[in-house]
């Protein structure tokens, strides 16, 4: 499926080309995106397409940076109807869990999850794709602007427990210093922030209990508005509960505040099944994950959910018709002959349907 988001999502885009000697607008065109998207931040644009253009732009100013450079420049403002969400809340973990709710307002590729474990909250970033590409730029800029947030209520001087990324280690790390104030760790297995439970409990200031109503129910219409299926919701738990080992239709069920009938019911009548969601969630994953050449096969065994490295080498096998080692071995030709260019293609993926 498609996934889309505001355009606001290409805030500070110009500038930050500009100041790298790129042209935006040929680099948008190449992107098949429209200038006029840049005069009003509410156009709905296609997700992918504003990753391959974040990617694009990176490797052709040769800037690893470039999406926390954006990230680095952001405002609340720039979320529109979620930066509502965010204000009226008695708290910033309350504001983290409505962000959650409404997040599809600002961006349907992007799947968020706000795990506590005792003394700390663990922040889980996901981006979606109906296509097998890195997001490398868009990840960055989705960490820095929730790592943004955080520090508009938090104040300056704040730090998170950590900052996570899955990728392998830039090559510089100093606008990641830059922007975190504080190392990042690399080769994790997620994308996102931990911070101490005691830093998001405080009060905010702006919280108006009567406000707060009324902005729950104006978003809450907008929601309902949008059209948000069931596997649309079923598809962002699976790729966020994936990697933590507790993906099951039971687990999925009890985050809807449903039953696992329920959930097979409306899936069937969506034409779809829950472990064809699964399949696709892993496929996508899957090729983000080997692209990290230092990542361990039994590690992405793992964080894909399979009991073993020998299961996981058979799915991928049936799934994309050849080996993993076979797939990594194309990916290092492809960068041996020419370093700018991305991932190679993924070999068209079968997909087989079921029930769970």
């Amino acid at each position: 499926m498609s996934y889309y988001l505001r355009s606001a999502s290409l805030t500070n885009y110009v500038d930050v080309a500009h100041a790298l000697g790129l042209d935006p607008y040929q680099q948008l065109r190449a992107a098949k995106i429209s200038r006029n998207v840049l005069l009003d931040p509410d156009i709905r644009i296609p997700a992918a397409h504003v990753g391959r253009l974040l990617d694009a732009s990176a490797k052709a100013a040769r800037a690893d940076d470039f999406g926390l450079r954006m990230a680095e420049q952001r405002q609340l403002s720039n979320l529109g109807p979620l930066a509502f969400a965010v204000q009226e809340q008695p708290t910033l973990l309350r504001a983290l869990e409505s962000m959650v709710r409404y997040m599809d307002l600002q961006n349907e590729s992007l799947s968020m999850r706000v795990e506590r474990d005792g003394e700390l909250v663990m922040i889980r970033l996901q981006l979606l794709s109906d296509e097998a590409i890195m997001l490398r730029q868009a990840t960055d800029l989705a960490v820095g602007v929730m790592f943004r947030i955080l520090s508009v209520f938090l104040g300056p001087s704040w730090r998170p427990r950590s900052i996570s990324f899955s990728y392998p280690t830039p090559a510089i790390t100093a606008t990641w210093l830059r922007v975190f104030g504080m190392p990042a760790l690399f080769n994790q297995d997620f994308d996102g922030i931990v911070c101490k439970a005691a830093d998001l409990e405080a009060p905010l200031p702006s919280y108006d209990p009567v406000m707060a109503q009324q902005v729950h129910q104006y978003l809450a219409t907008l929601l309902a508005q949008s059209n948000i299926t069931m596997q649309d919701k079923v598809r962002k738990l699976v790729y966020v509960l994936l990697p933590s080992g507790l993906c099951s239709v039971e687990r999925v069920a009890q985050h809807l505040g449903v039953d696992r009938r329920t959930i097979h019911r409306h899936l069937d009548q969506e034409g779809t099944t829950y472990l064809g969601i699964v399949g696709e969630a892993r496929a996508s994953l899957a090729l983000r994950y080997i692209e990290n050449r230092e990542r361990q096969l039994s590690e992405v065994a793992t964080l894909l959910g399979f009991s073993s490295l020998s299961a996981f080498s058979r799915w991928f096998a049936d799934r994309f018709g050849c080996s993993v080692t076979r797939w990594r071995g194309r990916a290092s030709a492809a960068d041996a002959a020419d370093p700018a260019l991305g991932a190679v293609p993924a070999p068209a993926a079968r997909r087989p349907a079921g029930k769970a």
